[in-house]
């Protein structure tokens, strides 16, 4: 399986994970050119941009390890874009969701990143 499938099968797994937990996904790979959102998900009127870490085993660390404050910084400027073109209103935070193994499983979950 190539590396662009396995991110693929582990976004499909956090957005499933996601709408179990009563979420409505909004959008998922949202593009611009400067930037990007795996998932978009909504609850009770808090918007939620969602950063997907895939590792096989945490043999090498964490994926969360590697949302390092230059990608958090990344991940905010993704997100004010999106709620600027958007208009959005309301609340938002940023989340990341780890996913391991050859089964796609989620295994943390970090709300208000901010």
């Amino acid at each position: 399986m190539s590396t662009f499938e396995t991110g693929r099968k582990a976004e499909a797994a956090a957005a499933a994970f996601l709408q179990r937990n009563d979420c409505t996904i909004i959008d998922q790979n949202w593009r611009t050119l400067r930037c990007e959102i795996d998932i978009i998900a909504k609850r009770q009127n808090v918007i939620y941009f969602c950063e997907v870490k895939y590792r096989v085993s945490d043999r090498q660390g964490s994926g969360l390890d590697y949302i390092t404050p230059k990608k958090l910084n990344q991940m905010r400027f993704a997100a004010e874009t999106w709620v600027h073109s958007n208009k959005w209103k309301g609340d938002y935070q940023l989340c990341a969701i780890e996913v391991s193994g050859p089964h796609f499983r989620i295994t943390r979950v970090v709300k208000d990143l901010f």
